[in-house]
């Protein structure tokens, strides 16, 4: 399903069906192309700005960029907590109306940015991503990652693959790959073009395929998750939730200084969930999680690799 949003900026009875029964939903040209533009830069400064590249700028820290170990190199494909990172655009898109409505349709109105990070795939760089869930949890709340595509996402060039339906259980996912590969029946191939945003459940598996000579791609991925959550499910505490919801009205500040024309988001959390500002802003914009909920991957040395794929060593 693939539909544009209302006025209201919240997700409809439909909408909303529709990714409860499928775990996923396809929003299209969701995010302003101003902002899009404005994304581009800013993450590709973050891009050229890693570790690995001598430029890493005072005070970032060298373990928010992750690099994979791929035919003896390493390479960069994901940067964790954006919003330190230089520029404003992350913290803008935050702070967008449409981007928060879809949230507080999903989470309630006490929803807690818990994650973001980039993840990207170099021009050339066509490793697979195996299936996988991004967590698993008892789904008495909806959990769900915003996707933010700043590039195109074609089909046959590793687009992202889904299975509708997926996030209802934890499959064995060893099994998934080793029986069906990449087509396993129902997988659904997803087209994204730039400002479009795929709303995907947690436990959706997902993953995409190896390619050769892909072009640049780039998504951010916002999570969202209701503070009754994780107050009842954990990991983290509600000294934790505050902190993280400091990012809103410092995103909402973002969205109105680079939009002036354009609405801001009407904020209706509890006031318990409304803190005020912190002593240091920069601290504010690298809120660490030290525990993680748990995924479901496979281990890729239990998996038989592609005719084209070494074996993972054991």
């Amino acid at each position: 399903m693939s539909t544009n949003l209302r006025p209201s900026f919240a997700l409809d009875a439909d909408q909303l069906d529709f990714f409860d029964r499928n775990g996923y939903l396809m929003l299209r040209g969701l995010i302003p192309p101003s902002t899009i533009d404005r994304l581009r830069v800013d993450s590709e400064a973050w891009m050229t700005a890693g570790p690995d590249t001598g430029n890493l700028a005072p005070g970032v820290n060298p373990d928010d960029f992750d690099v994979a170990h791929r035919d003896g190199v390493d390479v960069p494909f994901r940067i964790n907590y954006v919003h330190d990172k230089g520029g404003a655009a992350s913290l803008e898109l935050l702070g967008c109306p449409r981007l928060l409505g879809v949230a507080q349709s999903l989470a309630g109105p006490n929803f807690v940015p818990t994650y973001e990070s980039l993840v990207f795939k170099a021009a050339g760089d066509g490793a697979p991503v195996h299936w996988h869930q991004d967590a698993t949890h008892p789904r008495h709340w909806r959990i769900a990652n915003l996707d933010v595509y700043l590039d195109e996402s074609r089909p046959g060039e590793g687009a992202l693959r889904v299975l509708p339906g997926s996030h209802r259980d934890v499959p064995d996912l060893c099994r998934l790959e080793t029986d069906h590969g990449w087509d396993p029946p129902g997988a659904v191939e997803i087209e994204a073009h730039p400002g479009d945003v795929l709303v995907h459940d947690v436990m959706l598996v997902h993953g995409s395929p190896r390619v050769r000579g892909n072009r640049l791609r780039r998504t951010l991925y916002y999570e969202f998750r209701a503070a009754e959550q994780i107050l009842a499910e954990g990991p983290w505490d509600a000294g934790w939730i505050e902190r993280r919801m400091r990012l809103i009205p410092l995103a909402l500040d973002a969205w109105a200084h680079a939009n002036p024309a354009e609405p801001v988001f009407p904020w209706q959390a509890d006031e318990r969930w409304r803190p005020g500002a912190g002593a240091d802003a920069a601290q504010e914009l690298r809120i660490v999680h030290q525990w993680h909920s748990p995924g479901n991957y496979c281990s890729a040395g239990d998996v038989r690799p592609a005719p084209d794929e070494p074996a993972a060593p054991h």
